[in-house]
């Protein structure tokens, strides 16, 4: 009688590795490309690239995916529906706006800066502010979880939904709290200073060296991603996610472990912002509205709650889509068919489409967290014995 034969599963840190280089490889052959082959290709080809790839929506997705990943800390590790993490995304971008311009023009601070010494304002080094924003926002949201994760589920989502709400109203009529201009209102504040390197500056087009800077910032999340996931800390979150109950009856501290999700994921959306405001050189508040909240749950969703490597690629599969994607391919239809649909103002219905097509037929993501869809589907396979059984 043959023996069949059992596959081996891959192992964790087997797989880690594989997607680890596989995004190294992805982000060199991205910066080779458009450093030095791009630009001297046909016209009517880098018409087609800068169509349906530009570089510099190439760095926002970078910025997109630095966000997903600190969404899926609070959601995919520690299972708290979050709503308004755009507050922190708008915190970050405001932390480079106070730090990293001519805003506060009645003083003159320079660290580390690379801009002239003359410029007024308070110019912190983008190594300095990365930092500055990351902690700004830990503490914000460390003040907006204590009174808040005391919550569960949809109360949760309702409440983070008010301050994702608040907070950006707060900037957009902060120009005049008891005479203090806090965030200049709605002409918002520009420029901010440009990323700076060893010995120069970087110019606002300059796409290789901010494409690098925020590659390197990506995988450093993707690394502390991943390190507190094996953690006690990451077990801890899981536990919560899993059964709130049992994880306390075990000993775990909720209310600690639920601030620490809520802290290290704003952290992460504070240097989120403060990417995208050198990116688009400046800060406006009118840019931090409801729907980036619901686009980066979408990302979350999409890539596989709780995997990293699955939430980079729906955050960047998402962002393509919603940047360049849908207008490109839209384009085409329109061209082929000598159509003039507006494919960009159905972008939602799209979303919403994929997420319900999502939650119908395949839960737990694109790229599933191992762990969690064996949760999912634990009453599917229950379901099958009993039928199995009759």
């Amino acid at each position: 009688m043959a023996m069949s034969k059992v596959k081996k599963p891959v192992k964790p840190a087997a797989s880690q590795r594989t997607w680890a280089i596989g995004f190294i490889i992805a982000a060199v052959v991205m910066w080779t490309f458009y450093t030095f082959i791009m630009f001297r290709l046909p016209y009517q080809v880098q018409t087609i690239f800068q169509n349906w790839l530009p570089p510099t929506k190439l760095n926002e997705a970078m910025v997109w995916v630095i966000c997903a990943l600190g969404l899926n800390i609070v959601v995919g590790y520690a299972g708290l529906l979050d709503l308004g993490f755009v507050a922190f995304w708008a915190i970050g971008g405001y932390s480079a706006g106070w730090f990293m311009s001519a805003f506060f023009r009645q003083v003159n601070w320079h660290v580390f800066s690379t801009v002239e010494p003359t410029l007024p304002g308070i110019h912190i080094s983008f190594w300095g502010v990365i930092f500055i924003g990351g902690l700004i926002c830990a503490f914000f949201g460390i003040v907006i979880g204590a009174p808040t994760l005391r919550l569960k589920s949809d109360y949760l989502a309702l409440v983070t939904l008010g301050f994702g709400e608040i907070i950006p109203q707060v900037f957009t009529n902060g120009e005049n709290i008891a005479g203090f201009n806090m965030s200049n209102g709605t002409k918002g504040i520009s420029p901010v200073d440009n990323i700076g390197v060893p010995g120069r500056a970087l110019g606002p087009f300059d796409f290789s060296w901010k494409f690098t800077i925020f590659a390197l910032l990506t995988a450093m999340m993707v690394f502390i991603s991943l390190r507190l996931r094996t953690g006690r800390l990451g077990r801890a979150w899981l536990a919560i996610r899993e059964d709130e109950l049992a994880a306390s009856m075990m000993g775990v501290p909720l209310m600690r472990t639920k601030l620490a999700a809520y802290s290290v994921g704003a952290f992460t959306g504070g240097i989120g912002g403060v990417a995208f405001a050198t990116h688009v050189n400046g800060v406006f508040a009118d840019r931090f509205n409801f729907s980036i909240s619901i686009i980066l749950l979408a990302m979350v969703v999409l890539g596989g709650m709780g995997n990293v490597w699955g939430v980079m690629v729906g955050a960047l599969v998402i962002a393509w889509v919603n940047s360049t994607g849908l207008q490109a391919m839209g384009d085409l239809v329109n061209t082929s068919l000598h159509t003039s649909i507006n494919f960009p103002s159905y972008n939602f219905v799209l979303f919403g489409g994929v997420l319900i097509f999502m939650m119908l037929f395949k839960r737990e993501g694109l790229i599933p967290e191992s762990r969690l869809k064996a949760i999912m589907h634990e009453g599917d396979d229950a379901s099958a014995n009993l039928e199995g059984h009759h």
